[in-house]
């Protein structure tokens, strides 16, 4: 059945922000993707968005997911009160929302994601997915593969995925995410900072990869994730501002000034010149 969104949101600027990498637009304003080893169907109206599935699977599984019970209203309010240049920001996006994921889809997710691009990213997580995951009925689709499966892999049987250097992270990642090395209940459970440290035991993740996994796969919302350009983000538009300073809603603040600055690059020509 159709089940249409109780909040406003916008679902381009939410799927295609860099957060997650399993969702494709069909045809305009239609989208479809899956995650939590289920299909879901989604179609923009207006700012509201309706899903084709079952109340049971909206209920259980996707209203979680799309963090549909916080009132993102409130968040870019307060986020915008802190100066003008994130209130421009979160007015040109005001549609992102930050989803729940499956923690271990997306720790794997940015580890791929490392000196990528998105489209090879997409590419890469599908080819994974078709090899090793378990089909999702009759969809096309598949699940995302579990570390117990991946595990169980060599180097040599990932060599399809044309993953590069990755590979032997995303092998790492498994083996101690499946022996309960690194326990992903137990990062959920813990503070932010014993989380940053029990994700980096596993080879390849570094403070950033670890930043976006606690993000977007454990909800850890006052994450902010930094690299080269958000660094560059930072220093152009908020100057003097520690992303500490965003508190809980750091993770927000990041998204809405990171899809303002990547399709704003003349702020930083300007900045340069």
């Amino acid at each position: 059945m159709t089940i249409p969104s109780p909040v406003p949101f916008d679902l381009a600027q939410t799927l295609d922000c860099g957060q997650a990498f399993r969702w494709v637009e069909r045809s305009p304003g239609e989208w479809e993707g899956a995650a939590f080893g289920k299909f879901l169907r989604l179609s923009q109206q207006g700012e509201g968005v309706l899903f084709h599935c079952s109340p049971k699977d909206y209920e259980e599984t996707w209203r979680p997911y799309f963090d549909l019970d916080t009132d993102y209203a409130a968040k870019r309010a307060a986020l915008s009160r802190m100066g003008p240049a994130l209130r421009e920001a979160a007015a040109f996006a005001p549609g992102i929302r930050i989803l729940r994921q499956e923690p271990w889809e997306a720790l794997c997710s940015f580890i791929i994601s490392q000196n990528n691009h998105i489209p090879r990213i997409k590419g890469i997580i599908e080819r994974l997915c078709q090899a090793f995951g378990q089909p999702i009925g009759d969809t096309g689709w598949q699940a995302f593969p579990t570390p117990q499966r991946l595990a169980a892999c060599s180097f040599e049987d990932l060599a399809p995925l044309r993953a590069g250097f990755r590979a032997k992270y995303l092998l790492d990642a498994a083996q101690k995410v499946a022996s309960g090395a690194v326990d992903l209940e137990q990062v959920a459970a813990s503070p932010v900072e014993e989380g940053r440290q029990q994700l980096q035991k596993i080879f390849g993740v570094g403070p950033k990869v670890a930043e976006c996994a606690l993000l977007y796969g454990f909800h850890k919302t006052e994450c902010f994730p930094l690299d080269v350009w958000m660094k560059r983000a930072m220093a152009t538009l908020l100057p003097g501002t520690d992303p500490r300073d965003f508190g809980e809603n750091a993770g927000l603040a990041q998204q809405y000034l990171f899809h303002y600055s990547r399709l704003h690059p003349q702020l930083f020509q300007q900045k340069a010149g």
